[in-house]
């Protein structure tokens, strides 16, 4: 037997989401890399110093929003793999909320101002609370 025909025909949509984070990913860490050219942070800096560039904010804000999102990935990734299993509609629309979330969370970040990261970013947090107990009932159903 397939192994894949063990897992939900609904899991397809898990995939997709996982697919669709790492594309936005690859658009967060092309952004990082404009905006080292733009404020001539050049590798293997990974953060700017005040003292050394005047725009060591603007660029730091870029980097750490794309940071903060590598430090989240797999967490989510492992979340929407494993509830998925059990609930894949539910853990895929989580999912297209956690990437919307980080979307937004990415791009105010980036404005320079840290606070505009969580007014519509917030909602990745929401996600990740609700894959959590998506997880959770996988794990419940297979000791039961």
């Amino acid at each position: 037997m397939d192994p894949i025909e063990l897992l939900p025909r609904e899991y397809g949509y898990v995939i997709l989401v996982l697919v669709l984070y790492s594309f936005l990913n690859m658009w967060m860490a092309f952004q990082v890399g404009k905006a080292r050219k733009k404020y001539k942070v050049f590798y293997p800096t990974l953060y700017a110093l005040e003292s050394e560039n005047k725009d060591a904010k603007l660029f730091n804000c870029v980097q750490r929003g794309h940071q903060n999102s590598l430090e989240m990935m797999p967490m989510f990734f492992a979340l929407l793999l494993l509830g998925g299993l059990r609930h894949p509609l539910v853990s895929a629309g989580l999912g297209l909320l956690y990437v919307v979330g980080r979307y937004f969370y990415f791009t105010g970040y980036a404005t320079g101002d840290p606070n505009n990261r969580l007014k519509l970013g917030g909602l990745s947090f929401l996600a990740v609370m609700g894959l959590t107990v998506c997880t959770i009932s996988c794990g419940i159903k297979f000791v039961l």
